[in-house]
């Protein structure tokens, strides 16, 4: 009942819509489900080389999996930002369409560098494996390209932080509130 009394409270003016959370709400869901579409598919494309290195050289499989730990990382860059971006979505407080598009470019932002930085990790990760089965003086080369595929997620990750904090301090929605709506003011 409180929040009904809250969500009463709240402001709705052309500049902060009812509808303005859904656009952050599919920032946190588009850089979730891209972040984890690229870990999973680096795992995967990755875990195929490792299968290879298993039957060729069992003894280098741990060496190995150090691509499908990168693929990891990716989704936990998705799961950051949408914490960061769920922070900032309140039911009981105003919810500028700017604010709601800077959250949604930002979850795009993670979202897509995550799956492009996954499908990399996973390329590598696959032929790189069993280029390195066969050629150990690969394994650094090899490093060395997953290192940039996942510097790719990252960059993502730190412009969707900037852009998620771009309206973090935009609390106030400019205009006339529309009909049968509440005001904050007391006159």
């Amino acid at each position: 009942m409180f929040q009904l009394f809250a969500l009463l409270a709240r402001v709705i003016t052309d500049a902060c819509p009812i509808y303005a959370p859904f656009f952050g709400a599919m920032g946190v869901t588009s850089a979730l489900v891209f972040t984890v579409m690229g870990a999973a598919y680096g795992t995967a494309k990755a875990s195929v080389g490792i299968s290879n290195m298993g039957v060729m050289k069992p003894d280098l499989v741990i060496k190995a999996f150090i691509p499908v730990i990168f693929a990891g990382v990716i989704a936990i860059y998705g799961l950051i930002i949408c914490v960061i971006i769920v922070g900032g979505i309140k039911p009981t407080e105003s919810y500028s369409l700017l604010k709601a598009f800077t959250h949604l470019g930002a979850g795009l932002t993670v979202g897509l560098c995550g799956l492009a930085a996954g499908m990399a990790i996973g390329i590598v990760g696959d032929s790189g494996v069993r280029a390195f089965g066969q050629q150990p003086k690969l394994y650094v080369i090899m490093m060395l390209i997953l290192i940039f595929s996942e510097a790719l997620g990252l960059y993502g990750l730190i412009i969707g932080i900037l852009l998620s904090g771009a309206a973090s301090s935009d609390d106030y929605c400019p205009g006339i509130p529309l009909p049968n709506q509440p005001t904050n003011s007391t006159a």
